[in-house]
């Protein structure tokens, strides 16, 4: 496993390295992480996993500063994982020249209402990273639906990467994996593996049911009466173009809420 610590590293390490694939991450890694980067060795000849808290896309400071880090452990794991190559940039390395993410109004919606600045702040970094990397493939996961949508639709016009997702993984009790869930206290953690069966379970009533935005407002207010929960926004949107949807099929319900000051996502 070669460690790579600036852009003359990279690419001295990426010379003449062809079907490359790449997982993007900012530490902290979880079996979630772990399954992007299998996936990756898997079809790929070589794997080059990033650690980068990217400054830019936190639309809050306090939440950038008290972001799980880990580094030592990220790297133990990555080494059992025989990755090739891990690149962990400075910010001087990365933010070396200016560009301008402008999102459309059309998308901003869910996660890009709410955070100011997140997803032109994502964007960036990931035109950046493959810009540097120019992998064969980057691999991403569907908890970040939105992310995975927006990355991707800008990428495709300027790179030949192409994005493969991945499907979320899971506890054993149905919460999506997320480095932020380690911040979260266990009555809290109870309350988060809660809400994701809840909605699990109302996902599959809503097959059966005709007044779906009736149900979605009135399951709103179900969550929000949660101890120590705040529900920013609960949403059915099509899958394939993130519009509003009043019906189940090709379509997720996507969740964003806070337990204490953590905030969460989900889709189902």
């Amino acid at each position: 496993m070669k460690i790579l610590l600036n852009k003359i590293d990279l690419n001295e390490a990426l010379f003449g390295v062809s079907n490359l694939g790449f997982v993007p991450t900012m530490g902290s890694l979880h079996e979630g992480h772990i399954s992007l980067i299998k996936y990756s060795k898997k079809i790929c000849k070589k794997t080059i996993v990033s650690i980068f808290v990217n400054p830019t896309q936190f639309n809050n400071k306090t939440d950038y500063k008290k972001y799980p880090r880990n580094k030592e452990k990220d790297l133990s794991i990555l080494k059992k994982l025989k990755v090739d190559f891990v690149f962990l940039p400075n910010k001087n390395d990365i933010y070396n020249f200016k560009q301008k993410i402008k999102i459309a109004k059309k998308d901003q919606i869910l996660c890009a209402k709410y955070r100011k600045g997140h997803f032109e702040g994502v964007i960036d970094i990931m035109s950046r990273f493959t810009k540097m990397i120019n992998p064969k493939m980057i691999f991403m996961g569907e908890k970040d639906f939105q992310q995975l949508y927006l990355v991707r639709n800008y990428l495709k016009k300027k790179f030949s990467s192409k994005i493969i997702s991945c499907k979320t993984i899971r506890d054993n009790h149905n919460l999506a994996l997320s480095s932020r869930n380690s911040l979260l206290k266990d009555n809290e953690l109870k309350t988060a593996r809660l809400i994701s069966k809840n909605l699990n379970n109302f996902r599959k009533i809503l097959n059966k049911k005709k007044n779906i935005e009736k149900l979605i407002h009135l399951k709103k207010k179900e969550i929000d009466s949660f101890k120590n929960v705040k529900v920013e926004y609960l949403e059915i949107r099509n899958k394939y173009n993130l519009k509003k949807s009043t019906n189940i099929k090709n379509s997720k319900i996507f969740i964003a809420y806070y337990i204490r000051n953590i905030r969460l996502i989900d889709n189902f």
